[in-house]
């Protein structure tokens, strides 16, 4: 990925010139490359496409087109795009929605400067960033969607990929929440190590995201001891 190559290419969305161009300064400051802005949904999904971002910093109350459903047409777009959704709303129905029309992050806008530039860092790697208090009620709501009846096999469906022993062993520490890193200095691996894990993993279950790869893994009781 480009965070690896270069500067992480960063777009910010949000309908207020001031808070957006705070934002945006900041990224800059900080050695992020912002390589677009939007004030609206339309401008939103047009200027993403265009950019090409590595990162894309959203708001959810947009004008012309809601936040959920600029990330839900970017994210079908583009699967590698990350998206770190940056909201005056802490509602536990807006995160929830938000994640699952893809974004794999969640930040409210009372969150710093430095846990703002961390989250982007974060993101930017694939590691799921929540305001403290939300990723447990992500987890919770898959752990629910989990316990619910599933939908009947088709007999003549192709069998789920065989996954190795180590991208088994990394999928189960993701699914009890563990950050790259952690799960890096558990297997005493490196974090790219684990990247290339999760990337094998996601391109072998044909899942788009590190929050897809989590339900996956507790609907199959990965998440235990």
């Amino acid at each position: 990925m480009s965070a690896e190559q270069g500067p992480i290419r960063v777009m910010v969305v949000d309908d207020h010139p001031m808070w957006r161009d705070a934002v945006a300064r900041d990224l800059a400051e900080s050695g992020f490359e912002v390589v677009a802005t939007a004030g609206d949904g339309e401008q939103a999904v047009h200027r993403a496409r265009a950019a090409g971002p590595d990162v894309l910093v959203l708001d959810l109350n947009l004008p012309r087109k809601p936040g959920v459903q600029v990330c839900k047409e970017l994210v079908a777009a583009n699967p590698a795009l990350r998206v770190l959704v940056l909201s005056a709303s802490g509602e536990h129905a807006d995160v929830l929605e938000a994640v699952k029309s893809g974004a794999t992050g969640y930040l409210v806008k009372s969150a710093s400067t430095q846990e703002l530039l961390d989250a982007v860092r974060r993101t930017a790697v694939g590691d799921p960033v929540f305001t403290p208090g939300l990723a447990g009620l992500v987890l919770g709501e898959y752990r629910r969607l989990a316990v619910e009846p599933a939908p009947a096999v088709d007999a003549d469906a192709p069998k789920a990929p065989r996954l190795t022993a180590r991208e088994t062993e990394v999928l189960r520490l993701v699914a009890k929440g563990l950050s790259y890193k952690q799960v890096a200095e558990r297997l005493v691996i490196s974090h790219r190590t684990v990247q290339n894990h999760v990337q094998n993993t996601l391109g072998k279950l044909q899942l788009h995201n590190r929050v897809e790869l989590v339900r996956y893994a507790i609907e199959r009781g990965l998440d235990g001891e």
